[in-house]
């Protein structure tokens, strides 16, 4: 399963790689400069059906941006995970958002919370993705000539449609191959992909939502660990 995966990975890089934003000064694609770690995360813990597929967003700037792992927190991705290795540059690269793959020394906060409880209740990475994965519902990371971040409600919905369209075929062959019980959105956001794959696949799996652990949301600043795992208790992933 890890193959194919892999396969639709590289699909939907294709499909991306080429797109204009007009409002994007810099525009960066992990899952291509980024390919080697990002190819080892699906193919070291991507093999089999899993009960729970959770999804984030896109890339944040020290994380995925820099290692091609989802919420990538390079001291869980390379400590944890065991997963390192060659990390290009994305062309043309933002100065104040530079790409120095695993020499990276900023944290990001979302995947050290994410990665953090799952690794402190699973210490074995083996265990925690023998029935969990998680996945990115874009790969894409617009930024202004500032280096400041563009979500995706800001650019003309013209320019996103072809995003759109490639990244929910992406999370519905994703789903389709997993099969999955639970599908839980980090975030809102991505439970409504979630719900738009799983209605288009015909799923019949229990569709759900955890907090999203941003610094910048109040809620996950006030204890995200124990929200998070409240809420999967509550749904009956855990």
């Amino acid at each position: 399963m890890s193959r194919k995966l892999i396969e639709a990975s590289r699909v939907l890089t294709e499909q991306l790689r080429p797109l204009d934003f007009s409002k994007a000064s810099h525009v960066y694609l992990p899952t291509d400069y980024a390919r080697v770690p990002h190819e080892k995360y699906l193919r070291k813990f991507g093999t089999g059906r899993k009960r729970v597929l959770m999804l984030g967003m896109n890339p944040g700037p020290w994380g995925m941006s820099q290692t091609g792992v989802p919420f990538g927190e390079i001291p869980a991705v390379r400590d944890w995970m065991g997963i390192s290795g060659k990390v290009g540059k994305p062309e043309p690269e933002h100065p104040k958002r530079p790409i120095t793959g695993f020499a990276c020394e900023r944290s990001e906060v979302s995947g050290r919370r994410l990665w953090g409880l799952f690794a402190e209740r699973y210490p074995d990475p083996a265990d925690f993705f023998a029935d969990h994965f998680v996945s990115n519902y874009c790969p894409l990371v617009w930024m202004s000539e500032t280096g400041a971040n563009i979500t995706p409600d800001k650019l003309p919905k013209s320019e996103m449609e072809p995003v759109e369209k490639a990244c929910l075929e992406h999370l519905i062959k994703v789903i389709e191959l997993m099969d999955p019980e639970f599908l839980i959105g980090v975030g809102a956001y991505a439970e409504t992909k979630l719900k738009a794959a799983a209605d288009a696949v015909g799923s019949q799996a229990t569709l759900g939502k955890i907090l999203h652990p941003s610094p910048a949301s109040p809620a996950a600043n006030r204890g995200w660990a124990e929200a998070a795992t409240k809420q999967l208790k509550a749904q009956g992933v855990w």
